[in-house]
Order: C-alpha cells, then sequence, then structure tokens
C-alpha cells in the first residue's frame, strides 16, 4: 500500500518538473511519458511483489477467500485508501499530460483499482491467500470515491487519508504485525487510523475568503489485535524458551473527530510545491482529536 504511494509520489514530482520547462518536445510527448512510466512502474513493482510476496507460498489452483471478518475491517479500509489516492493522484498526472476529461476520470481514476485487481488475482493462485470479493469491494470503494469526486466538483474536496501511531501490539506478533517501521507501517492495523477529512468552507462560494485549508476529519481504527480473528496470542520468553504464555486482548473499534490541513487548498505559485502538496494530503496532518470507543471518550493531543 505505502509502496505504491511511495511510487506514485516520486512519479508525481518527476513529471511535474517536465511542466516547468518551455521545451515544446517534451510537452508534445507527455502522454509518451505518462504511459510508459506508468507501465514500466507498475510491470516493475508486480514482479517485486511476487517475489517478495508470493514466492514463499505454493502457487495452484485458483480460489475465493473470505476474509471480512479479519481485522475488524482495518485491511478493507487500507485497500480503499490504496486505490483512493492512486486513483486521486494519477487523475492529476493525466490531467498534466493533456488527456480529455473522461480519459481523466476512466482511466486515470481506475488505475488503482486495476492495480489491486491485479494483486487480488496473484492471491487467487497463492496457498496463502486467496481471491477477496471483500477486497474487491474497498478496491472499488477507493476508486468511486476519487472519481464521483472528480465528476461532480471537478476536484476532491472529501480525502481519504492516513495516519500511524506506534501502538505496542507488533511486539506480541511480530511476524505478522511486523518488527521494523517500515513493515509496522504496512502491517500494524492496531496503528493504523483512516480518515475522511473535509474542510467546511470547501462548500461555499469559490471567492470566499474563509479558510478552505482548514478540515475537519473523521477517523476509524481498531485496537486489540494481535491475530487476523482471534484475541489471543501465545508466545514463549527468550528466558524461558521452555515456558509458554498465553495472552488475551479485547478487540475494539475506535473513532476519532479531528482537525486537519488540506494542503491542496494552500496557495503556492511554485508548481513543485503544490504537487508534494498534493502528494502530502495522502496523509492526514497530527492534532489534537477526541477518541469515542465502548469504553468512553478520550482526548489525544495528536492523532
Amino acid at each position: 500500500m505505502l509502496k505504491q504511494l511511495h511510487i506514485l509520489f516520486l512519479f508525481t514530482i518527476a513529471i511535474n518538473s517536465f511542466s516547468q520547462t518551455d521545451s515544446l518536445s517534451i510537452k508534445r510527448n507527455r502522454k509518451i511519458v505518462l504511459a510508459s512510466s506508468a507501465a514500466v512502474l507498475t510491470g516493475g513493482s508486480l514482479f517485486a511483489l511476487d517475489k517478495a510476496w508470493y514466492a514463499s507460498y505454493s502457487n495452484g489452483k485458483f480460489h475465493f477467500f473470505n476474509d471480512n471478518a479479519e481485522w475488524l475491517q482495518m485491511d478493507k479500509f487500507g485497500h480503499a485508501w490504496t486505490t483512493y489516492n492512486t486513483g486521486r493522484l494519477m487523475m492529476e498526472a493525466f490531467d498534466w499530460a493533456g488527456f480529455s476529461r473522461k480519459q481523466k476520470l476512466f482511466l486515470g481514476g481506475t488505475i488503482g483499482f486495476a492495480y489491486m485487481t491485479c494483486i487480488e488475482v496473484l492471491d487467487g493462485f497463492s496457498s496463502g491467500w486467496g481471491f477477496s470479493y471483500g477486497d474487491m469491494i474497498a478496491n472499488a470503494a477507493g476508486s468511486i470515491f476519487a472519481i464521483s469526486q472528480q465528476a461532480l466538483w471537478n476536484e476532491q474536496k472529501i480525502f481519504y487519508k492516513y495516519t500511524y501511531h506506534e501502538s505496542g501490539y507488533a511486539s506480541y506478533n511480530p511476524n505478522l504485525l511486523g518488527s521494523s517501521l517500515p513493515e509496522k507501517l504496512l502491517k500494524d492495523y492496531n496503528a493504523q487510523i483512516y480518515w475522511l477529512s473535509f474542510s467546511p468552507f470547501a462548500f461555499t462560494k469559490k471567492d470566499s475568503k474563509l479558510p478552505k485549508w482548514l478540515a475537519i476529519s473523521l477517523g476509524y481504527g481498531a485496537s486489540g489485535m494481535v491475530r487476523a480473528t482471534e484475541n489471543f496470542i501465545t508466545y514463549s520468553s527468550p528466558s524461558s524458551p521452555n515456558v509458554q504464555y498465553t495472552v488475551r486482548f479485547e478487540r475494539v473499534r475506535n473513532f476519532y473527530l479531528s482537525l486537519d490541513l488540506d494542503l491542496t487548498k494552500i496557495k503556492t505559485k511554485s508548481k513543485v510545491l503544490k504537487t508534494i502538496f498534493t502528494c502530502l494530503n495522502t496523509i492526514k496532518v497530527p492534532a489534537p482529536a477526541i477518541g469515542l470507543n465502548k469504553h468512553g471518550t478520550t482526548f489525544y493531543w495528536a492523532r
């Protein structure tokens, strides 16, 4: 998920640097640059993913896998976040390349869905996973969310964002939740929060002087998940390898209300800076927040 957005981040900055030049030859070839770069990046990342993730699992007959009850659906929010932001950034790239509005919406906006479909097919042939219709629904939802806003408003007024806060749960099951920070960013669903972030002033008149960069965020997260569905983990202490301990956790859904910044609404004359703001708007700015779950409310200085 994060690796894909990292690639698109670098790619979007790269094509923006082309837009700074007055070279007519480059301007005429923007579509070629976009198409070839996207093909190379997509093909290369799928090949690397196949080697890194699927090589350890035998490939067999295509099969389905129902994982809708796992991780309190946090993985589904991650799928939607990936396709939404991939589609959003690629629509920006298609606009830069001079494609028509329809091409921008239906080609640029669906690239993330197509990419994640390829990954889901690889899952379907892997003994370690399977083709998940729940994942596909989440993938479609993210792409539709990006395309529908662009079609309705010709811009994104409601952004789908992500934040990470160290949870401590990964230490109980590092093989599944990650042992290093890069792995935890991707695997530890206890540490992730997904946000719908919008500025109320973005829905006012365009010439309004109200701060359209000031946003409100509604977030969803979960905790107590050391395994996909089970709420316990059994492990051995390094000092006593022959003694096993069983720890049980309570799985809890958490909801949040916080402030945020819409970086795309910050005015700047720099095209490079504007592109950086567009890419960074995949992540919510840390700000005070109120958390709510079945145990009550909690105030956080930063979420």
